[in-house]
């Protein structure tokens, strides 16, 4: 386990999931759009295994499991190819903005955490498995209340996108900030807390919120008290697993966890 670090330097956080779009719904809907216009259907369980990662490579890994792959063949009498993944990826850039759009708003708490972290001298930064291109309507609309990190790298801005660390360290290089271990990582998928992992940094994984429940803040909410403590721990138990030095429910639990 990582030392916690007393006053970080910086956080770095995701975006779905973790900082807009309770629940991590636009990639979702996205990719299952992208499918069905191709003609073969994917579950929502099946979206959430990859997510977190560029989004070519998560239609890549959707393709690669074996019950994708076989409705793949069943439909088309052939395996799944690359000219397949890059079909439906040149796609996915319109479906993905107009899905991330519509699910752009901030998490309950979010603005208010960025605000602190700022009033403290936290360097604030963030890494996303959208395009730049995918990215962009979020990002007016997330400046729009009130959220604007100092730096947002992408998918496609660094050789490899998660779970390898090059996002986290380019965050660390275009803000100045040195060494990892005084940086903080927050992100709601296993994917992300294994970048912020190999990046050195402390890891910071949130369950209520993120991909590993699921649902939109109002279902959240109406879920029965034993229903949402097992769904609160099965996505707890998934960041641990990746590595997560510690699990909060939602970024509004990060300044007081941070002892901000």
């Amino acid at each position: 386990m990582t030392t916690k670090p007393l006053h970080p330097k910086a956080v770095i956080f995701d975006w779905a999931g973790t900082m807009v779009d309770f629940g991590s719904l636009a990639p979702v809907i996205a990719m299952q759009q992208g499918f069905a216009a191709a003609g073969v259907e994917v579950s929502e369980a099946e979206v959430r295994l990859p997510m977190g990662q560029a989004k070519r490579d998560h239609v890549a890994a959707l393709m690669a499991q074996p019950a994708v792959a076989q409705r793949w063949q069943d439909r088309f009498r052939r395996l799944p190819t690359d000219t397949d993944i890059e079909r439906i990826y040149s796609h996915l850039d319109e479906l993905m903005r107009a899905a991330g759009t519509a699910r752009a708003t901030l998490i309950p708490g979010a603005r208010a955490t960025f605000d602190q972290l700022r009033a403290a001298g936290i360097r604030v930064g963030s890494s996303t498995g959208y395009t730049r291109a995918m990215m962009t309507p979020i990002l007016a609309a997330a400046a729009a209340q009130g959220y604007e990190p100092e730096l947002v790298v992408c998918a496609g801005e660094t050789p490899q996108g998660r779970p390898a660390p090059l996002m986290i360290w380019k965050n660390l290089v275009e803000l100045g900030v040195w060494p990892a271990a005084d940086v903080v990582v927050v992100d709601d998928a296993p994917v992300g807390i294994a970048a912020g992992k190999a990046a050195g940094a402390y890891t910071i994984g949130v369950a209520a919120s993120g991909n590993g429940v699921g649902l939109t803040v109002e279902a959240f909410a109406a879920l029965d008290p034993t229903e949402r403590v097992v769904r609160l721990e099965a996505a707890r138990t998934a960041l641990y697993t990746a590595g997560a030095d510690a699990v909060l429910d939602t970024v509004a639990d990060l300044p007081q966890w941070l002892g901000l």
